[in-house]
């Protein structure tokens, strides 16, 4: 049934790929030209070759083996990880927040929005350039 489905998708978004050109519009004869100079392209040839060979047979077996194996032994440790709380959530409730206390906090966290405001403002300042020198001789 799916096969049907996509195959039905993919005849809708064919025709899509080979739309008509609009006689009557002037760039119709340079787009058609356009289109059917360039219609066989890009070809195979024009690909650059690789250097490498492709992987044998036996190489790919041997990483879908060791991917397999590696996603086994990852799944046995997530399988030993204990998902649910088990125990009094008021207990654990107190228990993070006494680990989250117990981690110091940088006094730049600890600002208000009031004093971050201050310190823009006082930076703006610093960075206002000085009045200019009167640079006309003394009389």
């Amino acid at each position: 049934m799916s096969a049907v489905a996509a195959s039905g998708g993919l005849a809708a978004c064919a025709g899509s790929f080979d739309p008509d050109t609009d006689p009557g519009s002037p760039a119709a004869a340079r787009v058609q030209a356009l289109v059917d100079a360039n219609r066989e392209y890009p070809r195979w040839a024009d690909f650059p070759r690789s250097a490498d060979a492709p992987p044998e047979p036996m190489a790919i077996a041997a990483k879908v083996n060791t991917l397999r194996v590696t996603g086994g032994a990852l799944a046995g440790e997530v399988s030993r990880i204990d998902w649910q709380t088990t125990g009094d959530p008021e207990a654990f409730v107190a228990e993070v927040q006494a680990r989250v206390g117990a981690v110091p906090v940088a006094p730049a966290t600890a600002r208000t929005q009031a004093e971050i405001d201050d310190f823009v403002r006082r930076a703006r300042e610093r960075g206002r350039a000085p009045p200019p020198v009167d640079r006309r001789p003394a009389q």
